[in-house]
């Protein structure tokens, strides 16, 4: 060998006279690697996209016009990918359409119009959070509101659904099929100072009847391999939930280690939401409790992702209590869970918020739906969404040292100066600089002398090209809560 150097590209047969100098750079990022992160949302579209079913997009800056375009205006997706850009502008956002099921059934609502408008004033109806206005005039006929109403919603495009009229009733259909569309919310004036004219009198029946969400199975089969860190999937059904749960598993597990978080949002009251989220029990899924929210939850999932991913991105173990979900409209106060409420929706794996005094709403906490081991025991292991992610970092972070220290190194007991070897003396000694960094830079773990106390590392007894290693690293925490007693004097 050349002088008992390792070279990767001078071979040691060589006989022409020269210079010979190879760059390898394998040394030179001595700093932690960076997790490269994609968010992904998954909704319906509509036939008039562009862009076939089951093709991952990635949107840019103008996502809600791209996405308009690509799935279909008004579209389940498009509305996801407007509020996901708008809720941040550097999170790498992707899209993937399904179609409808065939079988299913699309979601309908009516606003039922009667009386006489009394005064001129503006009707204001409120779909999924946005807001369509309609002048009335004093004497007006109801049958003429009502037609100008369902104009008024065909004239905006970005709607989810598409109004008919008939004797002053106008019907709403969703545009797309399936159960999602049940939850999308119908009301009147909700900002102070809006108000129906007096004399006209609106009745609103709830959206309803939609069935057969679309199989996710499709979608799993076309990210197979590709890693989307955040996933946001409508479709809180068994038959989704369960395809997605083990996929997520799989994803989590060592073999293929291409990790995912599926966000989405349920609608309910307090009771329907604990009850649901106790039947939950998957530390790869976190859902959000929505009740009297106007916002569509589809959209509400969406932002809530992408606020959290470009938190985690920065640093996993930051807490995200009191973080801005932009475009999400808060129920009205006497609709919000209080904090006994909360409490007990924390302990059946449903994630909460809460509305500041400007009407923000706020991540209270992000936790998965996970409750209990295998046993039926409660297990807080992989409860809190930064536990799950900071644990993945420091797992990417160990692994990144060793591949960046060792690409083509043999195994060996005793080092050879100048040779390409890992020993267990090197490979603990990577190791614990990284825990290092970790430790003192970056805030991720603590207890690094436990660390370097606890670490294992050995040769395989069983395969000869093998290394094993226990890792025990202290996950920092997050500081959610001061108990103090305040012990007063006179």
């Amino acid at each position: 060998m050349a002088e008992n150097v390792s070279f990767n590209e001078v071979p040691d047969s060589i006989r022409v006279p020269g210079i010979y100098i190879e760059i390898d750079p394998s040394k030179a990022v001595s700093g932690g690697a960076v997790m490269e992160r994609r968010l992904l949302l998954v909704g319906q579209r509509l036939p008039a996209g562009t862009v076939a079913a089951l093709q991952p997009v990635r949107l840019g800056s103008q996502a809600g016009d791209q996405a308009s375009v690509a799935f279909g205006a008004g579209s389940q997706l498009h509305a996801m990918a407007a509020a996901a850009r708008n809720a941040n502008s550097y999170v790498d956002i992707w899209a993937i359409g399904v179609n409808d099921d065939a079988e299913g059934q699309a979601a309908s609502g009516k606003v039922t119009l009667a009386g006489a408008p009394a005064a001129n004033g503006t009707l204001c109806l409120y779909i999924g959070g946005t807001r369509v206005r309609v002048g009335v005039v004093a004497g007006d006929a109801v049958s003429a509101i009502a037609t100008r109403l369902a104009a008024a919603i065909a004239a905006d495009t970005s709607l989810p659904v598409v109004a008919t009229v008939a004797a002053g009733a106008v019907t709403l259909t969703c545009r797309w099929k399936g159960e999602t569309g049940n939850d999308l919310d119908l009301r009147l004036n909700y900002y102070d100072g809006e108000q129906t004219p007096a004399g006209l009198t609106v009745a609103i029946e709830a959206m309803g009847g939609g069935t057969a969400n679309p199989d996710v199975a499709p979608v799993l089969d076309a990210i197979a391999g590709q890693q989307y860190y955040s996933i946001v999937c409508p479709f809180t059904d068994g038959s989704n939930l369960v395809a997605l749960e083990e996929e997520m598993v799989e994803r989590f597990g060592p073999m293929r280690t291409l990790t995912g978080h599926v966000f989405n949002a349920k609608v309910g009251n307090h009771a329907a939401l604990t009850t649901w989220g106790n039947s939950r029990n998957s530390p790869h899924v976190s859902t959000l409790g929505l009740f009297d929210v106007p916002t569509a939850p589809w959209v509400v999932a969406a932002v809530w992702a992408t606020v959290a991913e470009s938190s985690g991105a920065n640093d996993p173990a930051r807490p995200f209590r009191s973080l801005v979900l932009p475009g999400v409209l808060p129920p009205p106060e006497k609709s919000r869970f209080d904090s006994p409420e909360r409490n007990l929706m924390l302990y059946d794996g449903v994630s909460t918020f809460t509305v500041d005094s400007g009407g923000q709403v706020l991540i209270e906490t992000i936790i998965t739906n996970y409750q209990r081991n295998s046993f039926g025991l409660p297990d807080i292991s992989l409860l809190r969404l930064e536990t799950k992610w900071t644990a993945d970092l420091v797992r990417f972070r160990f692994n990144t040292a060793v591949a960046r220290d060792y690409p083509r190194h043999k195994l060996g007991d005793v080092a050879i100066p100048g040779q390409a070897y890992a020993t267990v003396t090197t490979v603990r000694a990577t190791l614990i600089a990284e825990a290092m960094k970790m430790a003192t830079e970056d805030g991720l773990i603590e207890d690094i002398e436990g660390f370097k106390r606890d670490l294992l590392v050995k040769r395989s007894t069983q395969n000869p090209n093998r290394m094993n290693a226990v890792l025990t690293p202290n996950l920092v925490n997050q500081f959610d809560i001061l108990a103090a007693a305040v012990q007063y004097r006179l």
